[in-house]
């Protein structure tokens, strides 16, 4: 979870679920969530058995499509790091909202597959005035680039990630919900785009400090740019 001070309406008592907890699941949920596995000993080993003997109802496990819960049998929902996963997204949310009063809904955001563009995300996302926005990375042409963001993969890899930490509120979204929220397919990618504004301060305060080499190579493409617009 990126933003994890973000699930702040979480009540003493409150019966928690998060779905696709990974390796890292948030210290308030009751009831973890995930895809039923092949082989369910690697599985466990995976998790770890401290997930399992710490929470009182341990992992559930189901093979997609309709959650194995009663409605609102829960409180709240966190969902983090997973709706860029899921196929069908309307579908998956709608069970989201089934079996739950509230939550905490988190994901990469268009910039961050735009860079590293990791094949397992199927879902480009954004929410916009109170609507969730998804748009399939299959029918975009974000594999064009595949070369690029190869590179920038293999930096995350090597534990460069200053990056991506100084850009997180436009790399990443999250947010509590308290009902049901309308989610549609974005009808072009301009849709998920944010405003520059949305960069934070200490960004645009680093991009002041460039080098004297890069910002040679910028005034060297201002250069260009004014010949291009002049010819």
């Amino acid at each position: 979870m990126i933003f994890p001070e973000r699930v702040v309406s979480v009540g003493p008592g409150d019966r928690v679920l998060e779905v696709g907890p990974g390796l890292s699941p948030h210290p308030k949920a009751t009831v973890l969530l995930d895809l039923e596995y092949d082989d369910e000993e690697a599985y466990l080993r995976q998790v770890g058995q401290k997930q399992l003997t710490e929470r009182p109802h341990g992992v559930v496990t189901y093979k997609g499509g309709r959650f194995p819960f009663e409605t609102k049998e829960f409180d709240y929902t966190i969902c983090a790091q997973v709706l860029e996963h899921v196929e069908d997204v309307p579908a998956f949310l709608s069970e989201v909202f089934r079996v739950s009063r509230r939550g905490y809904i988190e994901y990469p955001t268009i910039y961050y597959e735009y860079l590293y563009n990791f094949f397992v995300h199927r879902q480009l996302l954004r929410m916009k005035e109170g609507v969730l926005l998804y748009l399939p990375k299959s029918e975009t042409q974000l594999e064009k680039f595949i070369g690029v963001q190869r590179g920038f993969h293999r930096s995350l890899e090597l534990g460069h990630d200053s990056f991506v930490v100084a850009l997180r509120p436009i790399m990443f979204e999250g947010f509590e919900w308290n009902g049901p929220f309308e989610v549609r397919k974005a009808l072009s990618i301009d849709e998920l785009v944010v405003s520059s504004d949305s960069v934070p301060p200490a960004a645009r305060a680093a991009d002041a400090t460039h080098t004297p080499l890069i910002a040679r190579i910028w005034r060297r493409l201002l250069r260009l740019r004014q010949m291009a617009g002049n010819g």
